[in-house]
């Protein structure tokens, strides 16, 4: 079978998918370079989601292609348990310098949802080896997404992630109300500033529960795939201050924002808070091999090993951890992002993006506009008894055109490669815009 005939699709249970609809009229890739997609049919694909919030340096990138080429030559597995590779400390190594001042002990993953299962037994471990073993209540907070392990879905708060397993789901945690607000804050550009005052039902939670059970409040900085809802001023400088105050770590899930997302190396740089663990993935390898990690901060790293006086001092870990392929991703992935100043692209373009999103006010169905660094979600009013179905049509619709988009319900989500140009978000919005009309 050659790369361009359609396989036969009944083998493969397809992730988040409605693999009745797709099958029947399925979308399917052979190619992808820069910022486009190729199709089976050869139609180029404009990507603006980076993948899924990944891709941030763009499809193809040869540097990263041939540092995992030939990583396969030299040293394609080395075990990660009781013997390590040179990568993997230069790669940790290379991420600590890009995150927050004393997050400096990096922890090796696969994925965005064993980042997320690694910190929360990161913070439960912390609190035992300083003697508060009984520190095992965590927070999430609703419509928080933290991948798909038990841990993950424990703490998020998306109803259809969760229906199915809630009979299985962790015991003792609980969850922050989410601070999407329409009333308040509908076509707020950038940080709304309604809002903060949210971060205050934490103390409701605290006193409920009492600080002393109480192990990590875990929350996206920009809550990406439940609909891009973006942080009120001054709601998660005040998680801060509480969390600080009655010794609960606070966990940043930076998944989706670090890496350039926001236009800086984290959102808790941009913001100017730091937390006590951020969790990583996506953009951390440009998506060419699976990779993710826990940036720790070192008194936290410290207080775990002190407390083993031999042996092995925290009992976690994956085959795969710090794999060879992609700590080789990885390392040429910051290069280029550091070479070429993707970064500051991003900061630079965001207001560009700003613009052209809001430009879509006013056109049908759309209820709300949300942004912040190179992201834009557009919220389009459901239609009765049919959530999802506006936005699954827009997304089809723009396929069709030549522009893929992401949706959530009934919210698009724009989240282009940091190598996006301003021509490129103006056929995106364009397209989208084209779009909404055709939509009844």
């Amino acid at each position: 079978m050659t790369n361009t005939q359609k396989p036969d699709l009944s083998h493969l249970w397809m992730p988040f998918t409605a693999n009745k609809q797709f099958k029947a009229d399925p979308r399917l890739l052979v190619g992808a370079k820069g910022m486009y997609y190729t199709t089976t049919e050869g139609q180029q694909v404009l990507d603006a989601t980076a993948g899924l919030w990944c891709v941030n340096a763009g499809h193809g990138r040869e540097e990263i292609s041939t540092a995992i080429a030939n990583q396969t030559r030299t040293l394609d597995y080395a075990p990660s348990f009781q013997i390590g590779h040179t990568d993997s400390f230069r790669a940790a190594q290379a991420i600590a310098q890009l995150m927050p001042n004393g997050l400096d002990r990096i922890f090796f993953t696969n994925s965005g949802s064993e980042a997320v299962d690694t910190a929360l037994k990161i913070a439960i471990a912390y609190h035992r080896a300083r003697g508060e073993g009984q520190r095992t209540r965590l927070i999430g907070r609703e419509r928080g997404y933290h991948g798909v392990g038990f841990g993950g879905i424990s703490v998020g708060g998306i109803s259809n992630n969760r229906r199915n397993f809630s009979s299985m789901l962790l015991p003792h945690v609980d969850h922050l109300p989410h601070t999407h607000n329409l009333e308040q804050n509908a076509f707020t550009r950038g940080q709304p500033e309604w809002g903060a005052h949210l971060a205050d039902e934490l103390e409701n939670i605290i006193a409920l529960h009492d600080a002393s059970t109480i192990a990590a409040v875990i929350v996206e900085p920009m809550a990406g795939s439940t609909g891009v809802l973006v942080p009120p001023k001054g709601y998660l400088e005040r998680l801060r201050a509480i969390t600080a105050k009655h010794g609960i770590l606070l966990i940043f899930d930076e998944v989706i924002t670090a890496f350039g997302r926001l236009g800086y190396n984290t959102a808790s740089e941009m913001l100017g808070i730091t937390p006590d663990l951020i969790t990583l993935a996506k953009g951390i390898s440009n998506a060419a091999v699976p990779a993710g990690a826990v940036a720790v901060h070192r008194d936290i790293h410290d207080t775990i090993l002190d407390a083993s006086a031999n042996g092995i001092e925290f009992f976690h870990g994956y085959t795969y951890s710090a794999h060879p392929l992609a700590t080789a991703a990885i390392l040429a992935t910051l290069e280029i992002y550091e070479r070429e100043q993707l970064f500051e692209r991003a900061r630079a373009l965001s207001p560009y993006l700003e613009n052209a999103a809001h430009q879509l006010k006013g056109r049908p169905h759309v209820i709300d506009i949300r942004n912040i660094g190179l992201v834009a979600g557009i919220e389009l009013e459901s239609r009765p008894q049919a959530p999802g179905a506006r936005a699954a049509e827009a997304f089809q619709k723009c396929f069709d055109k030549g522009v893929l988009i992401r949706y959530t319900g009934d919210t698009i989500a724009i989240s282009p490669p940091l190598i996006v140009t301003e021509e490129q978000i103006d056929q995106i919005f364009d397209t989208l815009a084209e779009v909404l009309t055709t939509i009844d």
